[in-house]
C-alpha cells in the first residue's frame, strides 16, 4: 500500500508539475494573440516616419543613416514633419567610400546632410503642387531644417528638388503616410552646399 501511494504521489506531483507549465503555452499563444492585435493596429494606423521607412526594404540604407546620425528619436517625435527621402538607389549614386565616411567618421556632416531632407509641417503633394504653381516659374523656396533651402519645380509634370549645390532629385513618389507626418520618395540624395 505504502508503495501504491509513493506512486500515486509522484504521479500527482508529474501532473501538478506538467499544469504548472501549462501558463508558459498560454503565454506564447498570448504573446501570438498581441503581436496579431499590433499587427492590426499597425495596418490601422502608420507608425512614425522612422518605423515606416524601416519597414520599407528600399529605404533601408537611409535608416542606417538615420541611426548613424542620431536622428532616430527626432524623426520619431511629435512633429510634424514632411521628409523627402532618398531611396537606396540614390544613396548609392554617392561614391562608397563617402558614404563609408559619412556613416562612421564624419556624423555630423552626414546629420546635416539628412536634416536636409526634412521640413517642418506635414506637406502632401497637394499642397506642395500648388506651392510650386503660386511661385510661378522661378519655383517654390521650401525651408528644411538644417536652415538651408531647396526649390521645388515641376518638369515634364514631376516635383524636381534642386538644391543648394544645383543637383536635383525627383520626386519618384508621394503621400507616404506616417504618424508624425509625411514621406515623399526621391531619386538623388540631396546636398546642402
Amino acid at each position: 500500500m505504502n508503495k501504491l501511494t509513493i506512486a500515486l504521489a509522484s504521479a500527482a506531483s508529474l501532473a501538478i508539475a506538467a499544469c504548472a507549465e501549462e501558463p508558459a503555452e498560454t503565454d506564447a499563444y498570448d504573446d501570438t494573440t498581441v503581436a496579431a492585435d499590433q499587427m492590426a493596429n499597425a495596418d490601422a494606423a502608420p507608425g512614425t516616419l522612422v518605423e515606416v521607412a524601416q519597414g520599407d526594404e528600399s529605404f533601408s540604407t537611409l535608416v542606417s543613416a538615420v541611426t548613424a546620425a542620431d536622428l532616430g528619436a527626432t524623426l520619431s517625435g511629435e512633429g510634424p514633419f514632411t521628409v523627402f527621402a532618398p531611396t537606396n538607389d540614390a544613396f548609392a549614386k554617392i561614391p562608397e567610400a563617402t558614404l563609408t565616411e559619412l556613416t562612421t567618421n564624419d556624423t555630423e556632416t552626414l546629420g546635416n546632410i539628412l536634416t536636409y531632407h526634412v521640413v517642418e509641417g506635414n506637406v502632401d503633394a497637394a499642397t506642395l503642387t500648388q506651392a510650386i504653381e503660386d511661385a510661378g516659374e522661378a519655383g517654390y523656396t521650401i525651408n528644411t531644417v538644417n536652415g538651408g533651402t531647396l526649390t521645388a519645380t515641376v518638369v515634364d509634370g514631376n516635383v524636381v528638388l534642386t538644391d543648394a549645390a544645383g543637383g536635383t532629385a525627383t520626386v519618384t513618389a508621394t503621400d507616404v503616410e506616417a504618424s508624425n507626418g509625411v514621406i515623399h520618395v526621391i531619386d538623388t540624395v540631396l546636398m546642402p552646399q
